[in-house]
Parts: structure tokens; C-alpha cells; sequence
């Protein structure tokens, strides 16, 4: 079996008395899409300055192709020139001074490469890039856009075999964001570069990724696929950061009820309950239900797992339509992907399916024994 492209083991890195990344431990195959996502200032950035080399960690190994690049037991750092691998970062960090040509071709000449071969690569890269009517201008004189394509070409033109990019999208509008998120996009699938990518914006994240790993507070809180990061959170920290409008959380304890499947565990609140799909919980043991918006029904009458809630407040927007919707003093979100005509104040039932409810500790947060047959 292949080495992993990346492996990173037990990374940690300490500025004073804060621990930025605490233990970190995770590994990548070939042509995988990354994406380190968390809250600002929970770590991400700092664990890809870490293993592009701009970071000395303080603790643990990282290894890049096989080739392990540091370790702190074994007194090894190769600085990140030696590394090989792609950066694009937030700032687009374009010299000012330097026309595109001369922006993209900079890495080659610090190679040694030779004139010619420089300008074959650099005229190949602004073409596939569509940068080829702009190669005379200077940043300055481009838009955001133009600026993250041209460091875009910049990291292309190398041919790293990994690519690393921390927020490249941030400093974009939403529609430009959209677009350059589909042109990274097909820009991995077409190079198979290993890629790792930072981001808050966790859409970005779920929409890039072909794994996700989610950080707070310098800990790797769940590593998995995009779907099962959204429908399977570990804990209640990724439950609440991943989706929007946020995931509903609701207190209570559990209890047993009986269905057409037999017995089953049900979460229970003040003067209502309904039925999940857990098994074999005790009874009366503190809970928090977690059910996405999306997942939430409003039908005309009451019956198996229904609630009654009054309307709120209504939120159209395009094709999508949120309710939030109060239960007694508990406010819920409903996503509803049709129009409505529902107004603050009128009382509806809404449905929670027991394949959608999703059972956490509350002490811990964390995630309690996942029912296998769920959608």
C-alpha cells in the first residue's frame, strides 16, 4: 500500500501559553480535497502554515510524500522552499511591481529555469487560466478576481504535486465566490493535486471538500466525508457549526414508547414526546435532540410525532422559505422549499421524523449510539 501525501502525527504548536493545535493527527491519500474548517482562530490556518513550512510546529511529525519534512524528536525541519508544494493565499501576496508575466514566471526564475522555457510555461498557464489579455498589467490594476486567478497561475505553473490554499475566496463578492469555488474545483479534478483548503465559510467547505476536517480550539473535533460531517456530527460542536439555518437543538430526557417497530427510545420534553430510532437507552438520562430545519415537516393535523407551535416569524427567500416557530420557550427553525402561506401568530403541527433525530449527551456533547439504518 502507497504512503499517504500527507500525513500529519500528533501536530501541535504553542505560542506562550496557548495552545493553537493541540495533538492534531490526520493523513491524505492521493488526489483527495481536504478542507480544514472551523471557526476563526480555532487553528486551521496555522496547521497548513505548519506542513507548508511557514510555521515551526512545537510538537509532532509531519511527512510529504513519504518524506518526513519534520519532527521534533528527530531534530528535522526542511524549510519550505524544499518542500514542493503550491501555495495561494488570502492576500493573493501578487508582487505590486511586477506585471502578471512577471508574477506567474517569478518561481521559475528563482528555479534557475531557462528564458525560454519559462515563457512557454508562463504563456500555457495565462491561457488555460484566461489570463492571456491581461498579462501586461500590473495587480493593481485588476480586479479581486483577475488577482486570485493570476495567484492561481502562480501555483500552477510549478506543477506541485500538493496544493495548499488558505481562504482564497475570502476577500471575494458572493457571485465571484461561486465562480472561483467551481473553477478550484475543476481545477483539481484536472491536475489530481492533493489539496488541503481553509475556510470558515462552511458551504465552501461542503461543497469543495472530498473530506472535511472540522477544528475548534486547536482540536480536531471530526474528520469525515462532507455528507457525513452534515448528517452524522460527531458532537454538538460540529451538529451547531455545519449547516444553515442552524441544526435545532433540543433539551429533554429520554424515554421509552411504543411503535409499529416495538419499543424505541423517545425523547421527551415538558408535556410531549416523540419517537427516534435508538435502542436500548435508559430511560431518563439527559439529552439533547438535534434535527436539521430541512428535516422538519408542517402537516394539517396532529398525530405520531407531531408537536403543536405557533408561527413566529416568516423568511421567504427565492425558492426557500425559514420559519422559526415556538414550541412553549423553545424556538425552532423550519426550512421549507416551497411558498407558504403561514403568518406570525397562526398554529401549526410540525412532524419530526425518528430517523431524523439525532440523540448527544448533553454532559459530554457527544454523539450517543448511532442508529445504523437511517437516511
Amino acid at each position: 500500500m502507497a504512503a499517504p501525501i500527507i500525513e500529519v502525527r500528533n501536530l501541535t504548536k504553542v505560542f506562550g501559553t496557548v495552545v493553537a493545535v493541540d495533538n492534531v493527527s490526520f493523513s491524505m491519500e492521493e488526489k483527495d480535497f481536504l478542507v480544514l474548517l472551523g471557526p476563526s482562530g480555532c487553528g486551521k490556518t496555522t496547521v497548513l502554515r505548519m506542513i507548508a513550512g511557514l510555521e515551526i510546529p512545537t510538537a509532532g511529525e509531519i511527512y510529504l510524500k513519504g518524506r518526513l519534512v519534520y519532527s521534533d524528536e528527530k531534530g528535522i525541519f526542511v524549510p519550505a522552499r524544499e518542500r514542493e508544494v503550491g501555495l495561494v493565499f488570502q492576500s493573493y501576496a501578487l508582487w505590486p511591481h511586477m506585471t502578471v508575466s512577471e508574477n506567474i514566471a517569478f518561481g521559475l526564475k528563482v528555479k534557475g529555469m531557462k528564458a525560454a522555457a519559462i515563457e512557454e510555461k508562463t504563456a500555457a498557464i495565462t491561457a488555460y487560466m484566461q489570463l492571456d489579455g491581461l498579462r501586461n498589467r500590473y495587480p493593481q490594476e485588476m480586479s479581486g478576481g483577475q488577482q486570485q486567478r493570476v495567484a492561481l497561475a502562480r501555483m500552477l505553473v510549478s506543477q506541485p504535486d500538493i496544493f495548499l490554499m488558505d481562504e482564497p475566496l475570502s476577500n471575494l463578492d458572493a457571485k465571484l465566490r461561486l465562480e472561483m469555488r467551481a473553477e478550484i474545483k475543476n481545477l483539481h479534478i484536472q491536475t489530481g493535486a492533493t489539496t488541503v483548503y481553509v475556510t470558515h465559510d462552511q458551504v465552501e467547505g461542503q461543497t469543495m471538500a472530498s473530506q472535511v476536517a472540522v477544528i475548534n480550539n486547536g482540536i480536531l473535533e471530526q474528520l469525515s466525508s462532507p455528507k457525513t460531517i452534515y448528517k452524522r456530527p460527531a458532537n454538538l460542536f460540529v451538529a451547531d457549526f455545519i449547516g444553515s439555518p442552524a441544526i435545532n437543538l433540543i433539551e429533554g430526557a429520554t424515554g421509552a414508547i411504543d411503535t409499529e417497530e416495538g419499543t424505541t427510545v423517545s425523547l421527551e420534553r415538558d408535556f410531549w414526546k416523540a419517537a427516534t430510532l435508538y435502542k436500548n437507552i435508559q430511560s431518563g438520562r439527559d439529552i439533547i435532540a438535534a434535527i436539521r430545519p430541512e428535516n422538519i415537516a408542517v402537516v394539517p393535523e396532529e398525530g405520531f410525532n407531531t408537536i403543536p407551535a405557533t408561527v413566529k416569524t416568516v423568511l421567504p427567500s427565492g425558492s426557500e422559505t425559514v420559519l422559526r416557530v415556538n414550541q412553549g420557550d423553545l424556538t425552532l427553525s423550519v426550512l421549507m422549499t416551497r411558498e407558504v402561506e403561514l403568518f406570525p401568530g397562526q398554529h401549526i403541527n410540525l412532524y419530526l421524523p425518528p430517523e431524523h433525530l439525532l440523540l448527544f449527551d448533553k454532559a459530554t456533547g457527544q454523539l450517543l449510539n448511532l442508529p445504523e439504518k437511517t437516511n
